[in-house]
């Protein structure tokens, strides 16, 4: 297991040989990686959990009984200020990843998300300062889970073997609907039958229960040895891949290292947001506009559809408030089941056909269901078999999008990167809502939400298109030779498999 390379510490003045990247990925699947992947994955069904928990308790904490809040200030509350704690969180626990490490902000990002689900629950009076304490605590836990994506995406790809790296992730990403499942099915067995005064306090605390088991498998995860390698700690690179390769091997032989994939190491210097626009637009153009099409289309068509979700039931098809939750526990296994199903696609056919195919795919089929909606041809039920079909291919797709912001730029600015897209799509996908929202209006005219579902289309299918001829060729290929390090010179030429215009590093 011991690489023939000498691996020390190393100054900015000086360089090494290393193999440690061709370590990693030359290493099979194992227990090692099974327990990572649960350990970090739950950052997505957390998050999908708060979500769906925070939209099916609104109406309670609007309650006497409860904090007495009008709806726009529950919504505001809950929904709006924990997304923008989202891309605060994701900004700054990024840019903290790249500096600090991937595991440090790992425990971190939990550890805020833990306290901020904790302190809501602690929520203990109507008044304005109550209300305010509410905002702030929600603000907390969507930092948490906003850096959670940065480090976790981040460590994943930079942990797993390239010839695995696609469909786990795709497949971590989805987890996000296993969350959203979990909610509704917890709603209706458990919150539903609790006082207006306790459920909603018992709902926010499912998800911090649920991390604070989790926090104590992530406390012996490795520290990513690219992360360590890129900042010149060689010494601990190699100390933690040999970790690695010891709980990887499950007591067989591992296969040999290709020596001839040796890369010179160079530590990091200045990989700032400054370092990191340079990086997108000077280096990468081309990469920066995949990058933010695939997530602002998805986060577009996404909000639209899940956040009005219910509106859409109880309003166009008179489906009682009590009873949405059902329908939508189909829609998110349909989402939770596309990745899984659809995941390793991404490895063996590529990434640019799988990704440009869930795409134009779901929007097509959104095109079809828009227009049997308008000529009255669906009813609950249809709709929410048609959304289950669409969604199960657009989930993949989507959860792709995330995939490959975290794999087509160098390692110093992985976890900026993550974070400066995360926060666009967020952004743009918080106008999908307000959209469609007045689309819906009454639920009498359907003119309206039918061009709202086309416009939902054409922008998927403008995320498809530009993949398919733009978009990396990552798969089942070493994170190193998608994008060469900005710190480290691969021996040789790096290999660089984007299609179209290339761009050095």
């Amino acid at each position: 297991m011991a690489t023939t390379y000498a691996e020390k510490s190393v100054t900015s003045s000086e360089s090494r040989k290393s193999l440690v990247p061709a370590r990693l990925d030359r290493l099979n699947w194992s227990k090692f990686h099974t327990r990572l992947v649960i350990a970090l994955g739950v950052a997505w069904i957390l998050d999908g959990l708060e979500i769906t928990i925070a939209s099916n308790v609104s109406n309670v904490i609007s309650q006497p009984d409860a904090l007495g809040m009008g709806s726009g200030s529950v919504a505001f509350s809950v929904g709006t200020v924990y997304l923008l704690g989202e891309v605060a969180g994701a900004l700054f626990f990024g840019r903290m990843s790249d500096k600090w490490g991937r595991r440090n902000l790992f425990m971190i990002t939990l550890g805020v998300y833990l306290l901020g689900g904790a302190l809501t629950a602690a929520t203990a009076g109507k008044s304005q300062g109550w209300v305010i304490w509410l905002d702030i605590t929600r603000f907390i836990a969507g930092m948490g889970i906003g850096g959670e994506y940065a480090a976790i995406n981040s460590a994943i790809d930079e942990l797993i073997p390239a010839k695995h790296r696609g469909r786990v992730d795709i497949a971590v990403n989805g987890t996000y609907w296993g969350g959203a499942l979990l909610a509704a099915v917890l709603t209706v067995a458990v919150v539903n039958n609790l006082s207006a005064s306790l459920s909603w306090r018992v709902a926010f605390l499912i998800g911090p229960v649920l991390g604070f088991v989790i926090l104590f498998v992530r406390k012996n995860l490795p520290e990513s040895p690219r992360w360590l390698l890129m900042h010149g700690r060689v010494d601990e690179a190699e100390a933690e891949i040999k970790r690695i390769e010891e709980m990887a091997a499950d007591g067989g032989e591992l296969p040999p290292v290709d020596e001839s994939k040796a890369i010179d190491v160079v530590p990091a210097q200045n990989i700032g947001f400054v370092t990191l626009a340079r990086t997108l637009f000077r280096e990468y153009p081309s990469r920066a506009i995949l990058g933010a099409t695939l997530m602002i289309t998805q986060s577009f068509l996404y909000n639209a559809i899940f956040f009005t979700y219910a509106l859409v039931l109880s309003k166009v098809y008179g489906v009682s408030t009590g009873s949405t939750e059902y329908y939508f526990m189909f829609f998110a296994a349909g989402n939770f089941l596309g990745p899984l199903a659809l995941g390793h696609f991404f490895d063996t056919i590529g990434r640019r056909v799988m990704i440009s195919t869930t795409y134009i795919s779901s929007a097509v089929l959104l095109a079809l269901s828009a227009v049997l909606f308008k000529t009255g041809h669906l009813t609950a039920t249809t709709q929410t078999a048609a959304w289950c079909v669409i969604f199960f291919i657009a989930s993949a797709g989507a959860s792709a999008a995330y995939l490959t912001v975290s794999e087509i730029f160098p390692v110093e600015v992985r976890a900026k990167a993550i974070a400066v897209f995360f926060a666009i799509a967020q952004s743009f996908g918080a106008f999908g809502p307000w959209l469609y929202g007045r689309m819906i209006g009454d639920g009498s005219d359907h003119t309206s939400l039918f061009y709202g579902y086309l416009l939902g289309a054409g922008v998927m299918a403008v995320g498809g298109i530009v993949a398919a001829f733009i978009g990396v060729d990552a798969e089942r290929t070493s994170l190193e030779d998608i994008a060469t390090p900005l710190s480290l010179q691969k021996s040789g030429a790096a290999s660089m498999k984007s299609r179209g215009p290339q761009h050095s590093t």
